[in-house]
């Protein structure tokens, strides 16, 4: 008996299932694993051992499951310590595969879930365990080492350009129109608020993007949003929940003392901050905001069709690397070209990926710092292309969870 586990943590994205569906489909044609089971809420509940079967979900589930967004197993935000420290932890899971006969683990997840992949399989190895742990990129925020882009950026790249282009014709309507400021997600980087650029109306609508990467200096801003007020009378403005202050902490965040399970500030808000600082400055009363929020990981309806497919081949792909035996790595996503568009996949260790942060390159920032230049715009832009076949019911999207 061979049997394959499949797990999902941290922050969902709109083509994660994908991902899942893609190893369950890819098992279907080679028959390689007996059974493929479910690990609910990720690693942390394979420690409750909520496990479920996924061999007798017809096409059909598997198709609306696809494209369905958000974690259909569910997930977690559990950091794993090492194992000298936790060892019962470890113990735990590889008691459940070696009571389900599950010779390989695949986890699907970011920068933190990618450490769990690395500390499992040191574990493994270390005490000459016979089990394979794999790992599946997802994340919106891009920000996974050596992989060119991960599963979740595009489709949340599309939703963020299209809702600032619509938002932006919306802004105009008036005589005075004033200043209106979106808000995307984005602790670290800026790969997220980057992706408003290709919002074009014969040229880009946005006149701002700052980005974490840079540091935010408040009178440059209002000198910025001041002198295009007065020459456009309106500002579009982006920025990143993330921006940092010349001294290099947060601009704003929702309290101290709020912190996710993988110990990271809770930010939010810094749209009305900004706001308040231009009513504040007497630059102009008229300022709106929008803060996207869990919208940009969630928005199926506007999810990238190219995103889609690399998702679902990342995990078929998983499958084919498994059947070769490895373990302790990741799949990655390599570019071949723009033009026409074309990747492949390769692997990468786990342990390089782990808790490592890309950041949005320097010089895809204009001179000025409050914008991106073309070459941003050349690397986001095929990401974004083509849309999703997801069912419909009464004129709403039909989607399903396997944790209701």
């Amino acid at each position: 008996m061979r049997n394959a586990l499949i797990a999902q943590s941290g922050g969902p994205t709109s083509v994660i299932n994908a991902s899942l569906v893609g190893v369950i489909n890819a098992n279907k044609k080679t028959r390689y694993y007996d059974k493929i089971y479910g690990g609910v809420n990720g690693i942390e509940g394979l420690f409750e051992e909520k496990i479920i079967k996924l061999n007798n979900l017809s096409e059909n589930e598997l198709k609306t499951m696809k494209y369905s967004p958000a974690s259909s197993l569910g997930s977690c935000r559990y950091k794993l310590k090492h194992f000298e420290e936790q060892g019962r932890e470890y113990q735990k899971i590889f008691n459940l595969m070696d009571e389900l006969e599950i010779n390989t683990f695949f986890y699907i997840g970011g920068n933190d879930s990618m450490g769990t992949v690395s500390k499992l399989s040191e574990y493994a190895k270390t005490n000459d365990i016979n089990k394979q742990i794999i790992g599946i990129p997802k994340t919106i925020d891009n920000d996974l080492m050596y992989t060119d882009h991960t599963p979740g950026y595009g489709s949340a790249a599309k939703y963020i350009a299209t809702t600032v282009l619509e938002t932006y014709f919306d802004s105009i309507v008036y005589k005075n129109n004033g200043v209106f400021i979106l808000e995307t997600m984005g602790r670290d980087t800026g790969w997220l608020a980057a992706s408003a650029a290709l919002a074009e109306n014969s040229e880009t609508v946005v006149d701002f993007i700052y980005l974490p990467e840079m540091k935010f200096s408040k009178e440059q801003f209002l000198l910025d949003v001041s002198s295009r007020l007065k020459r456009n009378n309106n500002v579009y403005i982006v920025v990143a929940e993330g921006l940092k202050d010349e001294n290099g902490d947060f601009l704003y965040k929702m309290s101290s003392k709020q912190h996710d399970g993988f110990s990271h500030t809770q930010l939010g808000g810094v749209c009305n901050y900004l706001k308040r600082l231009i009513i504040k400055n007497n630059i102009t009363s008229r300022v709106k905001t929008l803060e996207l929020g869990v919208t940009q990981r969630c928005s199926m309806h506007c999810v990238s069709g190219i995103d889609m497919k690399e998702a679902y081949k990342a995990g078929k792909d998983a499958m084919k690397y498994s059947i070769q035996g490895d373990t302790g790595f990741m799949v990655g996503i390599r570019r071949i070209r723009n033009d026409p568009y074309t990747i492949e996949t390769f692997k990468i260790e786990a342990s390089k990926v782990a808790n490592q942060i890309k950041y949005f390159p320097a010089e895809w920032i204009n001179e000025q710092k409050n914008n991106v230049n073309d070459l941003a715009i050349e690397y986001i832009s095929p990401l974004i292309r083509g849309f999703s076949n997801y069912k419909s019911e009464k004129g709403i999207p039909e989607y399903c969870s396997l944790i209701d």
